[in-house]
């Protein structure tokens, strides 16, 4: 029996192109474009970019002064959540921030990192205020929920969104505490 290549290559070249256009298309219209079209709809949203994985749904996005970052994270976390499954959702923010905002961000965030290293979440309203006399006419926005400690400093036109990852306390038994 004498097999002939070219109509064996066909097949698989067929059978490929069918294969990975299929799933290509189910992966960009079923999953990318609705989960792109929800952060574009949200408030305050001026671009978005998005990479799907495996792993994880990473998007970026660029937002106005009108934008609530808390809100836009809350809405693709629950509306997508069908699309994005158990997929880590990361969400980074291109900001139009100014050499001034940047500058005293990075004097502001050792404090800010102690707060967050310590749990200690409150602390962080109450030092951006304080510290923002250091920078007349700058607003700092701080709120939170059960991921994230989300942050907007607006300095005149220019903004910057820092989204700040928690991690939650665990519940269990302490380390010296023996279960009986």
């Amino acid at each position: 029996m004498k097999l002939r290549i070219l109509p064996i290559l066909l097949a698989v070249a067929c059978s490929s192109l069918i294969l990975f256009g299929g799933w290509f298309m189910y992966r960009s219209y079923a999953m990318e474009t609705p989960l792109n079209e929800l952060v574009s709809q949200a408030q305050g949203v001026e671009e978005v970019q998005m990479e799907l994985s495996n792993q994880s749904v990473n998007i970026k996005v660029k937002l106005n002064n009108e934008a609530n970052m808390r809100e836009i994270y809350q809405k693709v976390a629950t509306e997508g959540a069908d699309i994005i499954g158990k997929r880590q959702l990361n969400i980074q923010v291109v900001n139009d921030s100014s050499p001034e905002l940047d500058k005293w961000w990075s004097i502001v965030l050792f404090d800010i990192a102690q707060a967050m290293d310590t749990r200690q979440y409150s602390r962080i309203p109450v030092t951006l205020e304080e510290k923002a006399a250091a920078l007349p006419g700058l607003q700092a926005v701080t709120e939170m929920d059960d991921n994230n400690v989300y942050v907007r400093l607006t300095y005149g036109e220019k903004s910057k969104y820092i989204i700040l990852p928690r991690v939650p306390a665990k519940l269990g038994v302490w380390p010296n505490e023996q279960i009986q």
